[in-house]
């Protein structure tokens, strides 16, 4: 089990704070919490405090016979965190496709979505929610607050500390926000309780989130001294150095020295790869503090939803689904010959990188030429086994229906922080290349098993990057953003199958580089302006 959900579990799902004001939360939600009873004791602060953090696996208090964060949208595809971020970073992309026709989810893949997108709409209403909630955690944990409440010494101090927590949440998903639609609604703990919330540009969310990590860096736990599942100084580190890769992308300048920099200060905290590469995505990755710097914590007992990894290991599931230690195959998401191809050249059909968790069954060919010819037929694409709900000892899930999963969802490992090092220093920022490419070949003898598949400094260039990148991170959340930073999303550069709704693949409009301000969220908040294209 996880330790945060193991002290605060029944908290997350009972807490009278949950249930006194879900269901005043509309789709965007004002400032307008009521802390009654939600902070009237330690107990209550740990139980927002889950909260929080939960909030990032689940969509609501549904499994405690409560409602859902967010009203009029599906819990499960719509208003959890990581299902409509997964949608968003991934089906944009060569790394999946979806066979189902629920309302809009093809548009993803065919970049064509528009403003009244349900999934879009959802993805925008969850990190303002989370944003809300945290503002007021921030506004109740002050000393006057606590000695009014009567909570004083460790107890207070503890609530404080927490502070800093949830400053780093809150900059997370500011973070996710400011990468997906740019500019994005925006409240802190300062602005009085019922404010509309003001739009923030994608420069000014930068600056914001930049002080933010900066000012809790040194004052979050050391590195891999926090309760699993809550953050430490080096998920501050992480984020800053992702965000600094992507920097031209968000504000127009370079900023790759400063991510050389923040990626080396979590290399040196001391983490080291977990040799075996699948067991990160296993029921029990929990164990894999090594290599995971900071993780959404997923329970089949006590996160349950469809909006986390139930999501990502049924979806990937067909007939085979016992291997993927679940009770049923969704036959839903599967990948385009665009990652295979990054794994198996030519006609070859074996490969030596044990990256590649494709799955083969009665309705598979070979994953090399694995076309789809059907977008609709789950047989056809790249089946990916990356996720389940296996133990390494061999077991299953907690949930013995096999219905919810106990894997976590890493936000930040030791390998992307040594991607991010590398092409930073590629790209021009100070560093070191010959320890830049020991960093690439570290993560592939992994991969290999040997030093077989090693690289030389003439193979290390921007483009291998970009590649590794694929075979290394795929489905964890990352490809639309590293394809905007490389300039292929939307161009000719780089075409897979059915990009922009063909089967050859075709450039799309560079407004799709962003997704738009959904319709409703300008019509409820005035404060809102449109994307460019929209």
């Amino acid at each position: 089990m996880k330790n945060i959900f193991k002290k605060f579990s029944v908290a997350l799902l009972t807490t009278a704070f949950i249930t006194s004001c879900s269901n005043k939360l509309d789709l965007f939600p004002q400032n307008d919490f009521t802390p009654d009873k939600a902070y009237s004791s330690v107990d209550g602060y740990n139980s927002v405090l889950a909260k929080i953090y939960g909030a990032l696996s689940v969509g609501g208090n549904t499994g405690g016979g409560g409602q859902p964060d967010i009203t009029g949208l599906d819990e499960g595809s719509q208003i959890a965190f990581i299902r409509p971020f997964f949608n968003m970073q991934e089906l944009p992309t060569d790394e999946a496709m979806v066979t189902w026709n629920d309302q809009t989810i093809k548009d993803f893949h065919n970049l064509s979505w528009t403003s009244t997108d349900p999934f879009i709409k959802g993805m925008y209403a969850r990190p303002i929610w989370n944003v809300a909630l945290i503002n007021e955690f921030i506004r109740e944990s002050t000393d006057a607050k606590l000695n009014e409440r009567g909570i004083t010494g460790a107890n207070a101090t503890n609530i404080k500390n927490a502070v800093a927590e949830v400053r780093f949440l809150r900059a997370f998903n500011y973070w996710a926000a400011m990468d997906l639609f740019g500019k994005y609604s925006f409240l802190t703990e300062a602005d009085a309780v019922g404010v509309t919330p003001v739009e923030k540009s994608s420069s000014e969310l930068f600056a914001y989130i930049e002080k933010e990590l900066k000012e809790v860096e040194n004052i979050l736990p050391a590195a891999k001294t926090a309760i699993y599942g809550r953050v430490d100084k080096s998920a501050a580190q992480a984020l800053l150095a992702r965000m600094y890769l992507n920097a031209k992308t968000y504000i127009g300048t370079e900023k790759n020295t400063e991510a050389a920099t923040y990626a080396k200060k979590v290399i040196d905290a001391g983490y080291a790869l977990t040799p075996k590469y699948h067991e990160l995505f296993q029921a029990d990755n929990h164990t894999k503090t090594g290599e995971i710097i900071w993780a959404i914590n997923c329970d089949g007992l006590k996160t349950q939803g469809y909006g986390n990894t139930t999501f990502l290991a049924h979806a990937a599931a067909g007939d085979d689904y016992p291997d993927f230690g679940v009770n049923s195959g969704w036959a839903g998401y599967r990948a385009t010959k665009g990652l295979s191809s990054k794994f198996f050249s030519g006609n070859t059909t074996t490969t030596n990188d044990k990256r590649a968790l494709f799955t083969t069954s009665k309705f598979r060919i070979d994953p090399v030429e694995n076309e789809i010819d059907d977008v609709s037929n789950f047989a056809n694409g790249v089946h990916v086994k990356k996720w389940t709900n296996n133990y390494t000892s061999g077991a299953k899930g907690t949930d013995i229906t096999g219905n919810f999963v106990d894997t976590d969802f890493p936000i930040f490992r030791l390998s992307e922080m040594y991607l991010i090092y590398t092409e930073a220093v590629l790209r021009g920022g100070t560093g070191d290349r010959n320890l830049a490419l020991s960093y690439i070949n570290k993560i592939r003898e992994r991969a290999y098993g040997s030093t077989s598949g090693n690289i030389s400094a003439n193979d290390l260039t921007l483009q291998f990057i970009l590649d590794e990148r694929a075979r290394e991170l795929y489905w964890e959340g990352h490809r639309r953003t590293d394809l905007i930073r490389f300039d292929q999303l939307t161009t000719s550069t780089y075409l897979w199958p059915w990009k922009g709704g063909v089967s050859a693949g075709r450039a799309v409009d560079t407004k799709y580089k962003l997704f738009p301000i959904p319709a409703e969220a300008r019509t409820v908040n005035t404060n809102l302006t449109q994307n460019p294209g929209y």
